[in-house]
């Protein structure tokens, strides 16, 4: 064994180790660097490209306070805070989509698939249609809803703790109840209430604007910290729970923080756009692919899940025959995929 150590043709298993860390970390900070970039090409593109088109320079000119006749109030009153809304938005549904999935360790536990957006839209739809709110208030009874919804669902779940396949079929039966409630909810309801809950269960960045920014960026200024706080009690959750207590980790306590806060911020981000359709689901999924090693996914999943909002968004508003809802557009992406990953997982034997 000494002869073999001394031998310089051989390395050694530490620095083989060293240098695959060193080669995930590159990749890593080059994926970041690139989904960031991206996310600065299309919000240029998203400022400059409407129904009338204005050159970058007018809007850095915009940007920079000086008034541009024609291009500032397109600017700063309808393209700005629906690009900040959809960025945000994207943030929220990427992170809290990959912490389920990551804890879990179940792609399929994803928010939208599990009830927890269910409970954020039946709870607006009733709103809307019963109750006749809007506004901030229908924003505070989503997010209220939502968190209650994942707590009963937990709560129902939790059997000497918490299982990822138990939890992901009570989410599912959950939602499916919430959604008739949601049919119901529609068909009793007037023509102007009905439009109006449809277009928000479809996900849409339509009603997006200054008064809305800033509390959405004042929750997603304390949930994402919070978050990144919390990403290694998430990377030891992924090891399973006997390692993560190995670790200093009390595996029930981490992982009831860590679904308050994602449960949060998805809620959140529903309440301020909608139910965008399979963001939560696609965002770990895709960052996982691209970063392709170990580690928290929780970074590139926010740039992932902002960059599939931003760019749905300005698919359906301006590369279609007609304007459809980022709902929509994120909803023909996802629906493919979800039908993929069952038949995979049929095929291969698995289960839920």
């Amino acid at each position: 064994m000494t002869a073999v150590l001394d031998r310089p043709d051989v390395p050694l298993a530490g620095g083989v180790v060293a240098a695959g860390r060193r080669a995930r970390a590159r990749r890593r900070r080059t994926v970041v660097a690139v989904l960031v970039g991206a996310l600065l090409a299309v919000a240029v593109v998203t400022l400059c490209i409407g129904e009338r088109s204005y050159s970058p320079l007018e809007v850095l000119r915009v940007l920079l306070g000086e008034q541009v006749p024609g291009a500032s109030f397109t600017i700063e009153s309808l393209r700005l805070p629906r690009l900040l809304t959809g960025l945000l938005v994207g943030l929220g549904f990427g992170m809290g989509g990959v912490v389920f999935q990551t804890m879990l360790r179940n792609p399929l536990a994803s928010p939208d698939i599990i009830g927890i957006s269910a409970g954020s839209s039946a709870a607006a739809v009733l709103a809307i249609t019963v109750l006749g709110l809007s506004g901030a208030v229908l924003a505070g009874v989503a997010v209220v809803a939502g968190v209650a919804v994942a707590g009963a669902i937990y709560a129902l779940s939790w059997r000497r703790g918490v299982q990822g396949a138990r939890l992901i079929l009570i989410g599912i039966a959950v939602g499916a109840m919430l959604d008739s409630v949601i049919s119901y909810a529609m068909t009793r309801a007037g023509v102007y209430d009905a439009n109006e809950a449809l277009r928000w269960l479809t996900g849409s960045l339509n009603s997006a604007f200054w008064p809305g920014v800033g509390p959405l960026a004042l929750a997603m200024a304390v949930l994402v910290p919070t978050l990144l706080v919390l990403s290694r009690r998430l990377t030891a959750l992924q090891l399973g729970d006997d390692a993560a207590a190995a670790l200093g980790v009390r595996p029930d306590r981490a992982r009831l923080a860590l679904l308050v806060v994602a449960v949060a911020m998805v809620a959140v981000a529903t309440a301020a756009a909608g139910p965008i359709a399979f963001v939560a689901f696609l965002s770990g999924p895709i960052a996982h692919r691209l970063v392709r090693g170990t580690g928290s996914l929780l970074v590139p999943a926010a740039l992932v899940g902002a960059l599939l909002v931003l760019v749905g968004d300005f698919t359906g508003q301006h590369l279609l025959v007609a304007r459809f809802p980022v709902g929509v557009v994120t909803g023909v992406l996802g629906a493919p995929y979800l039908l993929w990953l069952l038949a995979r997982t049929n095929r291969s034997g698995g289960s839920l």
